[in-house]
């Protein structure tokens, strides 16, 4: 099946010198608190916190109820609000994030971004915008609702993760078959299920942790035997991966485009050096991921983001 909407534009890099309204720009902050926003079920978040306090900082992972009484103008929040392990929306606190905002504390992975980044039509939405490339998506609410694309599709939750109820079809019957068999999960009730052009056949993608606009880790993801999804969750491995300066580009305007300052983006490839945006993960666990000799993703992140004036990136 051929490939989506568009080709990766050459104004990608003119796309990154965009930046976003109301987006903060990282640099060295003065001494602050610095709260990471989230639940301790997501191991990154307990880990970004601990290796952060390792480093001087003054760093608590605290959910975004304590972080309202906590946080003020001079400190800083790092929103880390996961989805909700029945995949039928996202964890409490955005509306916190919303409230910390407005109060004056500076916030990175604001409410919005991480929205657009749990919410896989929204994010689709968020790319099409500024014509990055990536799977032809739709939403069903029913299922006789009309396909939006034509299979080999995916069938997918909308605010979905660890590959929990995510389906290949390879006919619209078996399409149809799959929606039905789904119709009374509590996600497709609230929510409708996501459509998706399958992209492949690759067992392989590419995930990249970006930072305030550099891209600081990428591994591959690589599916289990018998498996074709490469959801770690479900048994797949990761690896180093050696990625090209088109990927990173991608990656890091995927990432601007849902309005994301730390977050995962996985791309597929398309073969010829080319890849699609699937999905922007702004809760992503990264704690495990490879990294090259001598290089701290943690230590890493703190610099691209400005948390640490004494943190310098390698090149």
């Amino acid at each position: 099946m051929a490939a989506t909407t568009s080709s990766v534009p050459a104004g990608v890099g003119a796309y990154r010198r965009r930046r976003p309204e109301g987006r903060i720009d990282p640099g060295p902050r003065p001494p602050g608190r610095i709260a990471v926003v989230g639940g301790s079920r997501n191991r990154t978040n307990v880990a970004l916190a601990t290796h952060w306090r390792a480093l001087g900082l003054d760093v608590a992972l605290v959910s975004a109820a304590d972080a309202l009484e906590l946080l003020g103008p001079e400190d800083l929040a790092l929103g880390r609000i996961d989805v909700l392990p029945s995949v039928d929306g996202v964890e409490p606190g955005l509306l916190g994030l919303l409230l910390l905002e407005r109060r004056g504390v500076p916030i990175l992975n604001r409410a919005f971004g991480l929205l657009a980044a749990h919410d896989k039509l929204l994010t689709e939405r968020c790319l099409a915008a500024v014509g990055l490339p990536r799977p032809r998506t739709g939403a069903v609410r029913d299922p006789a609702d009309p396909l939006p694309v034509s299979p080999p599709l995916v069938i997918k939750p909308r605010f979905g993760s660890w590959g929990v109820d995510v389906h290949r079809c390879a006919t619209e019957r078996e399409a149809r078959a799959c929606l039905r068999a789904l119709a009374s999960r509590p996600w497709f009730t609230r929510h409708g299920a996501i459509v998706q052009e399958l992209v492949g056949p690759s067992r392989r993608d590419l995930r990249l942790v970006v930072a305030a606009d550099l891209a600081i880790a990428a591994i591959h993801r690589v599916a289990a035997p018998g498996e074709w999804r490469t959801n770690v969750a479900l048994g797949g491995t990761i690896e180093l991966a050696a990625v090209d300066e088109a990927a990173r580009e991608l990656a890091i305007a995927a990432t601007r485009a849902v309005g994301c300052d730390l977050a995962a983006v996985d791309l597929l490839p398309l073969g010829g050096g080319r890849n699609v945006v699937l999905e922007v993960n702004g809760a992503a666990d990264f704690e495990d991921n490879p990294v090259p000799e001598g290089r701290d993703i943690f230590r890493d992140a703190a610099a691209a983001l400005g948390l640490d004036r004494n943190a310098r990136l390698q090149a």
